[in-house]
């Protein structure tokens, strides 16, 4: 896994709010706190039993050819999981034979999938299904997942959350729904929560200044900044979200931001930076990470987790990553 952390990031955002070419530059710094998010590999499979034909635990990684697709089947192999040959994808896909992380898996069509899942689901009885796939997809998926009796885990975003949720409520299959896979993000985010919320108003009259650098192809602000965010503001800073500052262009990621050549097609550098009133005071904090193979980890942890909990037959079906980082057993 790459987590960058680039020394010159830290000169974006200042406390005395000066821009030069439309990005922020630093003055001085009194007092610099930096979070730096950085990530360990998924746990091993070894205290785990599972019946099916005496191998890994078998997992089903739909839309395997998309680049957070191809990460978790590189991560789940590296830990041990056994993925099966099959994957669902696009329709001018199916049909096709991809290797990737060494597996060669046949791609089919949403028009037989039913079909296919519940013969994967007949032949590995134990297995859990991983979903990378699009925002619209979202809500059909789990009713098939649900439909055929699979666990799966929902990294994909977007969809109607509230008719996900009710869909794996009414059919009680288990699963880990969460928008964000990267264990050390989601920790970090929960920290901001607690401080947020033991803390009201902890950095009142403080002022905020958020950039945040992601792939050319993302349009939006990062729900992860916009969370933070709301944290900032429990704790009585006044931001408005379209005060965020979002570095799209490869030009000023590579020579302004630090993002490496190699990762701009796949980044997200985050940097936090509150001034006291009268500049003195100034507190950072960043997350930098370069790559996916954060989130493949956290993924591949949660399927863990998750094939636990169906062992154990918890009394609890639905989770989300706080859940995951609560069992505490990730190497």
């Amino acid at each position: 896994m790459n987590v960058c952390s680039q020394g010159k990031f830290g000169a974006f955002l200042n406390g005395g709010g000066v821009k030069k070419n439309g990005v922020f530059s630093v003055r001085r710094s009194f007092v610099s706190v930096s979070a730096v998010m950085s990530s360990t590999p998924a746990q091993n499979v070894e205290n785990l039993s599972f019946k099916s034909k005496d191998i890994g635990l078998p997992i089903m990684v739909n839309s395997c050819t998309g680049k957070m697709g191809k990460s978790v089947i590189e991560a789940a192999v590296h830990a041990g999981l056994n993925v099966v040959p099959v994957s669902f994808g696009a329709a001018e896909e199916s049909g096709q034979s991809v290797q990737i992380g060494g597996k060669e898996i046949k791609i089919h069509s949403q028009s037989e999938r039913e079909d296919i899942l519940a013969s994967v689901h007949d032949e590995y009885p134990d297995l859990i299904v991983v979903d990378y796939t699009v925002p619209p997809a979202v809500n059909d998926n789990a009713e098939l997942y649900c439909k055929i009796g699979v666990p799966f885990v929902m990294g994909t975003t977007g969809g109607d959350r509230e008719k996900l949720y009710k869909t794996v409520e009414d059919s009680n299959i288990y699963a880990v729904i969460s928008p964000q896979m990267g264990k050390q993000v989601v920790a970090f985010l929960a920290a901001m929560e607690i401080m947020a919320e033991q803390f009201p108003g902890a950095f009142s009259g403080y002022s905020l200044q958020v950039m945040e650098s992601h792939q050319a192809g993302k349009k939006d602000a990062s729900g992860t900044a916009k969370a933070v965010i709301q944290c900032f503001q429990k704790l009585g800073v006044a931001f408005d979200m379209d005060q965020i500052q979002l570095i799209r262009d490869p030009k000023q990621q590579v020579e302004m931001v630090g993002v490496p050549q190699e990762h701009l097609a796949g980044h997200a550098f985050h940097i936090y930076q509150l001034t006291s009133p009268d500049k003195t005071v100034s507190f950072e904090f960043q997350h930098n990470v370069c790559g996916r193979s954060i989130y493949a980890e956290g993924t591949v942890d949660a399927v863990l987790f998750l094939a636990k909990k169906v062992q154990a037959k918890a009394a609890k079906r639905i989770y989300n990553m706080i859940d995951v980082l609560h069992e505490g057993n990730m190497q």
